[in-house]
């Protein structure tokens, strides 16, 4: 693991932490490298229920590497298709983080910012501090953006507002993220991480085979039919019924007690 990045596991809940503190946790090829290692990883790790994605120091992520832009270091390859096919690879962070059969969750405090925004935006739910800041920033830089930054802000925000928020560039507080619907919930930065880690444990004892077919029906509804996301959820709402966990739930509720949850 590079140093880079930085993975901790505990009760289920595997916490990666973007580690330049120096750069704002600007994004640089160890630390995606590292990132295209470890989600795979985790989402078929038994024991890990939940993912999430945090950075170092006093910013989430600042996005790219401005200095490295400007000294041309930011790209591998030379052609244009080498250039645009190494950077599609990368890119597959924000697809695992949407896509892995696990919750993910952004804990964001300082600046959210280009495609530090877009990883944010990737998780399932992104829960910030008061100080944090959001910004598509990409327009400040003569970029029209990565890392599916447009794609995950228009499914929250909107066509409208998601396109003012590429072309203006603005600044969005916490505050104001919450309205629009950017983030699930704001607390102070003092509270931010053992509110994010509760939730977290949380849905890490909840029910891991039921969350994973939950994801697998909220991204089928993102661009599919009604007609199809019915057939889907018949299918996986009849798997889940055939789990120990289903059983164990069912039970539980009748006893009137906490169902604990296995996996199976």
């Amino acid at each position: 693991m590079s140093q880079e990045l930085l993975e901790a596991q505990k009760d289920g809940v595997a916490v990666l932490t973007l580690n330049r503190p120096d750069r704002l946790n600007a994004m640089s090829p160890p630390m995606l490298d590292a990132l295209l290692e470890a989600l795979p990883r985790l989402a078929e790790d038994p024991e890990v229920g939940v993912v999430v994605l945090t950075g170092a120091g006093r910013g989430f992520c600042a996005g790219g590497d401005v200095k490295a832009m400007a000294e041309g270091r930011e790209s591998r390859g030379t052609t244009l298709e080498e250039r645009a096919q190494g950077l599609r690879s990368r890119m597959e962070v924000s697809r695992w983080l949407h896509e892995m059969p696990k919750p993910t969750l952004a804990m964001v405090r300082g600046a959210a910012a280009g495609a530090g925004l877009s990883l944010a935006l990737a998780c399932d739910l992104r829960i910030a501090g008061d100080s944090a800041r959001f910004a598509t920033a990409f327009a400040r830089v003569g970029y029209s953006g990565d890392f599916g930054g447009s794609w995950f802000l228009t499914q929250l925000v909107g066509a409208a507002k998601a396109r003012e928020l590429y072309f203006t560039a603005e600044i969005v507080d916490a505050a104001q993220a919450r309205e629009l619907g950017i983030v699930n919930r704001v607390v102070p930065d003092a509270h931010l991480e053992e509110e994010t880690m509760a939730l977290a444990a949380r849905l890490a004892r909840g029910p891991r085979i039921a969350h994973g077919y939950m994801k697998r029906n909220f991204n089928a509804a993102e661009s599919g039919t009604l007609k199809d996301l019915l057939d889907l959820e018949a299918w996986h709402h009849t798997r889940c019924g055939m789990t120990e966990d289903h059983r164990e739930a069912a039970k539980a509720f009748v006893e009137k007690r906490e169902p604990v949850f296995r996996g199976r």
